[in-house]
Formats: C-alpha cells, structure tokens, sequence
C-alpha cells in the first residue's frame, strides 16, 4: 500500500473551493450533478436545474429527499456548494456526509456535516462527526453556529479526508481537524465510502431535544446544491487491492493545515464552537483518549453540559440503497 498512499498525498488538495465557482483556487474539476450523482430517495422531490450544474433537494409532508455518488472513495477532497431553506426551519435536517453504512452495517464508517434547522429569528446551527470501525457508541460531534446566515446565499461546504487527518471546511475556512491517533485504536475512518446529501424530519430530536417541529405550512422546504466536488480515489469495493479506478492530477498538499489556517480555526473556533464532545462532562466522566483539554475552551464551553446525544437510533433514506445513519438526539439547545 506504500506505493498507492504516495499516490493519494499527491493527489489531493487542501484547499476549500470558493462559493459557486465553475473554477477554484487548486483547479479541482466542479462537476454536474449526473457525472457524480444519482438519486437516492424522494421522487420528485429531486429537481435537477442550471442544466445539470445544481439540485434543488425538497421537504414536504409525502417525503424528504436526497442523493448520493455513483463511486465510492479512498480518501479525497469532496464538496459542495449549499443554501439552506430559510424562514422557520425547526425540525429539519439537512446533511453532506460520507458513509459505508450500507457495505459494513456494523463495522460502518462516517464523516458528517449535518445542518440543524431553528424557529424563526433563531439561526441554523452547524455539526460535523465522525465514526470509525461502527464505533457509534462514542460520539465525536461538535456543534458552532455560523458567522452568516446560510439560508442567504450559497456557501461551500468540504471535507479532506486522508489516511492520518480529516479537515472540514467552510468556505475557505479551517473549523476542524481530526488527527488520527493511536488511542482512537480503530475508530477512524478507513473504509472506502460514498458521499451523500439528504433533507429530512428530525423532528424528534433536531431543534431542543424535539421540542419544536417541523411545520408543513411552510413546505416545501428546499435545500439547493451547486459547485459539485469528487476530488479523491474511486475504488471497486469488490477489488480487496482497493486500487483507484482513475488517476487524479498529481497536486501535492501539506499533511496538515498551515499556521494561517490552524490560527483562523483556533479564531472561528472561540468564537463560534458551541459544543464538542471532549467537553461534555455529562456524557463522558472521562474525556476519550484522543481529547486534549484546552482550559479557556473548557471554561467556554461549560454551559454545554446537558446536551445529551444517542447513538442507537437509525434512520432509513431509501429503498435503492440500504443506508443507515446514527442520528444524533438532542436534549438541549
């Protein structure tokens, strides 16, 4: 494998990819939604539009919808341009995540961006986790609000996933990274995976712990996806070699994310991180072994205590494809 991880570090980049852009800083190719995707569930709540450059991704009362990538990866950069639906959002669920959930059922793997909706004049909030190896039981999420209204305009939305990091994104900004360790043992991600975009009811637990939810008066509720990004290794999952499929152009990275980005993640971090699980004294007597406690996060984040999450609960997106998603149960805002 030696020789294909020297393939994949060069070929990949790190930087996140500008809004709505046919072209981006690292000429990562943006493609249409039918080169990379195909529909999941949802019917016509499905509307591809701008000739195949965007897709509208519906909620209504007869179902949500969403999509998911022809191939699956080995690792990559992968993104999207998104605008959330606006106005009274609570209960809703809008996710652009990776997941073999329907491959290894119990071993699977899983890295999410998943947005949570609100009740009018309260904004969207923002979630990102990760399972490896099914290891549902510890929950990895954090959770920040934005520093722009997301359901304004389009803003992108990416993940780096690589043998020893995964980095989200938004737009050109650094919020996270996960280091790979090794007292995480298994539970990171190493399996190849598909991509996927979803709009659902998380009424029972999205918006305080269920307490407010979604109201079909204001259906349809619309998420639009643009600026489409498969920038990574596409791999046969019946090949054990697991070797890539195509070649992708050879554009080197740094291993981690420069001083810049890491003060500018620090920076959003401080100020716009409202939750994360190696702070949650409620859930965790003792932090997991990868966490390192920062005292001025600590002290921020200390109020978090309370929020509750489970891993047990399981949502089914379509009959086409057999995916399961560990949802998150909020207790608390």
């Amino acid at each position: 494998m030696g020789g294909f991880q020297l393939m994949l570090v060069l070929g990949f980049s790190v930087l996140a990819i500008a809004s709505c852009n046919e072209e981006n800083d690292r000429n990562l190719p943006v493609i249409s939604f039918e080169e990379g995707y195909s529909h999941l569930f949802g019917g016509d709540n499905i509307l591809v539009v701008r000739d195949g450059k965007a897709v509208h991704l519906s909620l209504d009362e007869r179902s949500g919808s969403g999509f998911m990538s022809h191939d699956i990866y080995l690792h990559g950069f992968f993104s999207a341009s998104i605008k959330l639906p606006a106005d009274y959002t609570a209960g809703i669920v809008v996710a652009f995540y990776m997941s073999n959930g329907d491959t290894y059922e119990t071993s699977h793997d899983e890295i999410d961006f998943e947005f949570l909706g609100n009740i009018r004049g309260k904004d969207w909030r923002i979630q990102t986790n990760m399972y490896g190896n099914g290891s549902t039981s510890v929950g990895r999420e954090e959770r920040y609000n934005l520093w722009f209204d997301p359901s304004e305009d389009f803003h992108q939305y990416s993940i780096l996933w690589t043998e020893k990091h995964i980095i989200f994104y938004v737009d050109d900004v650094v919020i996270r990274e996960i280091e790979r360790t090794e007292a995480m043992g298994g539970d990171f991600p190493s399996k190849p995976m598909s991509l996927y975009a979803t709009i659902w009811d998380g009424s029972n637990w999205a918006t305080n712990g269920g307490k407010y939810r979604v109201n079909y008066k204001y259906a349809p509720y619309i998420a639009r996806f643009s600026g489409f990004v498969l920038h990574g290794c596409a791999v046969d999952p019946m090949d054990n070699s697991l070797r890539c499929e195509k070649a992708n152009a050879p554009e080197s990275f740094p291993e981690t994310i420069t001083p810049k980005q890491r003060q500018a993640m620090q920076n959003f971090r401080m100020k716009h991180m409202s939750y994360s699980y190696c702070y949650d004294h409620v859930r965790y007597k003792v932090p997991p072994p990868e966490c390192v406690i920062d005292p001025q996060v600590a002290k921020m984040l200390r109020r978090s205590d309370g929020v509750t999450f489970g891993g047990g609960a399981k949502r089914r997106h379509g009959r086409r494809h057999r995916h399961n998603r560990s949802l998150s149960e909020d207790a608390s805002a």
